[in-house]
């Protein structure tokens, strides 16, 4: 697929096809365009600037998958601020942890959100820009009204801020990674480093995008501003919901869409004959991250919708980049695929150099620099003494150097002195029909140290008999791999924890079914 021309601001789109979408809410009317889009974040900017803040200030962004969401980021952007995007499912307490460790000095909330921000405020001092989209509220300045009357025209000085995303914090609290700092050098869109996705996957101005995860991840968001780099439509689903998903794209004819593993899931689960209600030929290239997809999933999505899927392995860090088309993947199934550019190793626990084959820590050999914020213990335990940099995953590469995931560090399971890698049981479990999620974790035993558990999210259909449902599941994972592998016990859960972007929270099933506390009240 060849490039399309390059542009790198929304503002080149909004001078020369001022009335063409920018922003679609899925399932409602509301449309932004790229002249509303550029002129509310210009005025959103100035906004700012004369409330003080300046190049290298941070401000935090607390709001579900609204229109504003991305005039705010743009103003943000083009402001030289750093911008923390709050994943809004976290307590109170997380999120008050968030302001308070990115310094933030202001904060714009949605109106459904306004109660967990207060909350998250509460204990905060020196945060003096507080703005309120979408509702009145004490305390707070409404965002709509202080807009009026600011110029719709550039800021004299536009440079290029920073996103500071925290990381989702699924095995202790999350961090923020910092990738590069502000500097004053680097104006408004000098972003040459963001074309790998144009030269990759071809967006466009005639491109439409969906996006189906909640913006304040890093992939969502990123993919929706290179989107707008390049004069494309972003099509923003509320919440994900598998049938809207495949109704608007086929309303907005869809060109491009990025999804995770657990989003394809729930697609394959719809009956056939919904699934087969919606028309989605217009997909042109589809994307999928954040966690390992099981090869069955992904060989179900490549007969249903084409030779479309491509994959990337990387993380919100963005040391490294490893990727597959559809092709290769068919050739390689189960492949993350192989590094661009850079390299990408494996070790023991010794350091020693894994055979192909062998599993161990993959370590990105030549990575991009990035910093976790104000814990600089944290960054050097990412690295090892070579400058490698790991993002904590396990894998093994085959003869011919494409790298397969096998699960991740802190999760892997010592039972008799045999690492066992959950993912690899998650992705047998998923396919069964009784199963609608699924997560392995390892739990004490006294003569193994640890075995292994399947914390499961029932299907409908699936016996209300545990011991029935137990023994089934652990029957079809005895088919399919070695016995030392397979579950020993099973539990049901109404809903498992995961984040919105598809990633499993296993230190809420290890503190419930693992910790010492459990296992005391287990006895």
């Amino acid at each position: 697929m060849q490039p399309h021309p390059i542009l790198l601001r929304p503002d080149d789109h909004a001078r020369t096809r001022p009335d063409a979408p920018a922003v679609v809410v899925a399932g409602t009317d509301q449309v932004v365009t790229y002249a509303e889009l550029v002129a509310r974040s210009h005025r959103l900017a100035h906004l700012l600037h004369r409330r003080g803040l300046r190049p290298g200030d941070h401000v935090a962004i607390l709001m579900d998958n609204r229109p504003e969401y991305l005039e705010v980021v743009w103003a943000l952007r083009r402001s030289g601020l750093y911008y923390t995007a709050v994943n809004w499912h976290l307590t109170a307490a997380e999120c008050g942890y968030i302001l308070e460790d990115s310094r933030a000095v202001g904060v714009i909330a949605g109106a459904a959100l306004l109660d967990l921000a207060d909350e998250a405020l509460r204990q905060q001092d020196g945060v003096p820009v507080r703005l309120a989209v979408g509702a009145d509220r004490p305390g707070w300045d409404s965002y709509e009204r202080e807009l009026e009357g600011m110029p719709e025209e550039p800021l004299a000085e536009e440079f290029e801020g920073e996103a500071m995303l925290y990381s989702s914090g699924t095995t202790g609290r999350p961090k923020g990674i910092l990738r590069r700092t502000v500097d004053r050098n680097r104006t408004f869109g000098d972003v040459a480093d963001d074309l790998v996705w144009v030269n990759r996957y071809g967006l466009g101005p005639s491109s439409v995008a969906l996006c189906p995860a909640p913006l304040y991840h890093a992939a969502p968001l990123v993919s929706a501003m290179q989107m707008h780099r390049q004069g494309g439509a972003v099509v923003v689903l509320p919440r994900f919901d598998a049938e809207l998903a495949l109704r608007s794209i086929e309303e907005h004819r869809v060109t491009f869409a990025q999804f995770v593993p657990t989003m394809f899931v729930r697609l394959l689960k719809l009956p056939e004959e919904v699934r087969r209600r919606y028309d989605v030929s217009s997909l042109q290239v589809v994307v999928h991250a954040a966690a390992p997809c099981p090869v069955e999933v992904k060989r179900a999505m490549i007969e249903w919708w084409g030779p479309i899927l491509h994959e990337y392995y990387s993380a919100t860090e963005a040391a490294g980049v490893v990727a597959i088309g559809p092709d290769e993947w068919l050739a390689h199934p189960g492949s993350v695929g192989r590094p661009e550019p850079g390299s990408v190793a494996i070790t023991d626990d010794d350091g020693r150099t894994c055979a192909p084959g062998e599993p161990g820590t993959v370590w990105f050999t030549d990575p991009a620099p990035f910093a976790y914020h104000g814990d600089a213990d944290k960054t050097a335990a990412m690295h090892n003494d070579r400058g490698w940099a790991t993002m904590g995953d396990v894998g093994y590469l085959d003869e011919t150097g494409y790298l397969f995931l096998t699960g991740r560090l802190a999760h892997t399971i010592i039972a008799g002195g045999v690492n066992i890698y959950p993912q690899e049981i998650e992705d047998v479990l998923v396919l069964h029909p009784w199963v609608a999620d699924v997560a392995v974790i390892g739990v004490p035993d006294s003569e193994y140290g640890e075995s292994v558990k399947a914390v499961v999210e029932v299907a409908e259909g699936a016996p209300a008999d545990l011991a029935a449902l137990a023994a089934e599941l652990i029957a079809w994972c005895r088919d399919r791999l070695a016995h030392y592998k397979c579950p020993r016990t099973v539990d049901v859960v109404a809903e498992l924890p995961r984040t919105p972007t598809g990633k499993m929270i296993k230190r809420a099933l290890v503190d419930r079914f693992a910790s010492p506390a459990a296992q005391e009240g287990r006895r």
